[in-house]
């Protein structure tokens, strides 16, 4: 469920109207793309990532209160994923190293045993 910016109230998110108020919540023919719309007197151009770096082509540029191409240039394009293996610290990747291989290290130290017993 999603909040209505308009009234406010809980809406499913895949209505293209909000029930109790009627605003429009989907771009017109485009009921899978969420329509965006201006909370206050501003443009959403003003915030848009699209207008900033000059590749929108919606028609109401720049002075657009609803729109489905809308991005915040403030929020990052493409999520940040975050890893196990982007640790920082001197001894990370040796740590990581280890914990993937230790069949690696086992042959080692079998081998290390070896030639330890057949030099004595």
């Amino acid at each position: 469920m999603s909040d209505c910016p308009q009234c406010h109230q809980s809406v499913d998110v895949q209505a293209v109207k909000c029930p109790y108020c009627q605003t429009p919540l989907k771009g017109f023919g485009h009921p899978g793309i969420p329509l965006h719309q201006a909370n206050s007197e501003e443009f959403l151009c003003d915030s848009c990532t699209y207008h900033e770096d000059d590749t929108c082509n919606y028609p109401q540029r720049p002075y657009a209160k609803t729109c489905t191409l809308y991005h915040d240039k403030s929020q990052p394009l493409v999520p940040v994923i975050h890893t196990p293996y982007s640790q920082s610290g001197s001894f990370s990747g040796l740590n990581q190293w280890v914990r993937r291989h230790p069949g690696s290290i086992a042959v080692v130290a079998i081998a290390l045993i070896s030639l330890f017993l057949a030099l004595r």
